[in-house]
């Protein structure tokens, strides 16, 4: 049994991984900032890809690129701090989340507030808010 990344007291199988298949969508733009969290821990380029926005999303190489930077460092924990909207009724949220991380015997931190959108009821990752 392997817990998930985006929440060390729940079961991965319970949490983010019928997201990561496809088998369920994202149901706020929490969810998906969580599981795209937990694909940067699992070094999901692919997920990555798919859950990007069209508009803004990166070219398949260099989320690989990412995708193989994320696996290089050591994923701590996340904490989310806020969010706006991105709910069940809404197309649009923000989430204003940290990310810690290992990097060459260093603690890093990821602080971000991010913008998604909700297109034909999936939420998407646009970048920055």
């Amino acid at each position: 049994m392997s817990f998930c990344p985006c929440s060390p007291n729940t079961l991965y199988k319970d949490c983010c991984q019928a997201i990561h298949n496809g088998t369920k969508l994202a149901d706020s733009a929490e969810a998906l900032m969580r599981s795209r969290y937990a694909a940067f821990a699992k070094s999901d380029g692919l997920y990555l890809h798919k859950s990007h926005y069209r508009k803004t999303r990166p070219t398949l190489k260099e989320m690989h690129e990412t995708a193989r930077w994320a696996k290089s460092v050591s994923w701590i924990k996340l904490e989310v701090i806020n969010k706006t909207k991105g709910g069940l009724a809404d197309i649009e949220g923000t989430v204003y989340f940290k990310a810690y991380f290992m990097e060459n015997g260093k603690i890093e931190v990821i602080e971000e507030n991010s913008y998604f959108k909700k297109e034909n009821g999936e939420w998407f990752y646009v970048g920055l808010a």
